[in-house]
C-alpha cells in the first residue's frame, strides 16, 4: 500500500463512494485491472462496489451466481486480486467478482 494509507487509517468520505468502502479497499478496487478478482462477503459492500464498476460481460456467467465447490472457492479466493474480510457470518456468504472493461469516457476523462 502507498505510504499515505498506512500512515493515515481512520475512515475518510468522499463524494459519489459509499462510505462502506474504506481507503484500503478504493485503493484496491481502483488498482483492478480488467478480469481481475475480488473476494467479498456482505451484500451491502456488494452493492457500494457495484456502484464503482462493472462485472465482465466476457464469461459465460456475468451478473449471476455460479455455485463452486468448497475448495475450488478458497484456491480462487487464493488467485484473486484481492479479498475482503467483512465479517459476515452466513454460511458460504461468500463471492467472487470479476471486474469488466469501463468503457472510455465513463471514468471522468
Amino acid at each position: 500500500l502507498p505510504h499515505w494509507v498506512q500512515k493515515r487509517r481512520e475512515m475518510v468520505i468522499l463524494r459519489g463512494i459509499p462510505s462502506i468502502i474504506s481507503p484500503d479497499l478504493l485503493y484496491a478496487l481502483a488498482k483492478m485491472g480488467h478480469g481481475d478478482e475480488i473476494g467479498l462477503k456482505i451484500p451491502e459492500l456488494l452493492k457500494a462496489i457495484l456502484k464503482l464498476f462493472p462485472l465482465d460481460t466476457y464469461v459465460s456467467y456475468p451478473k449471476k451466481l455460479e455455485v463452486v465447490e468448497r475448495f475450488k472457492f478458497y484456491e480462487r479466493a487464493r488467485q484473486s486480486f484481492a479479498v475482503v474480510a467483512t465479517g459476515e457470518t452466513a454460511l458460504y456468504g461468500n463471492l467472487i467478482l470479476k471486474k469488466g472493461v469501463i468503457p472510455a469516457g465513463e471514468n471522468g476523462d
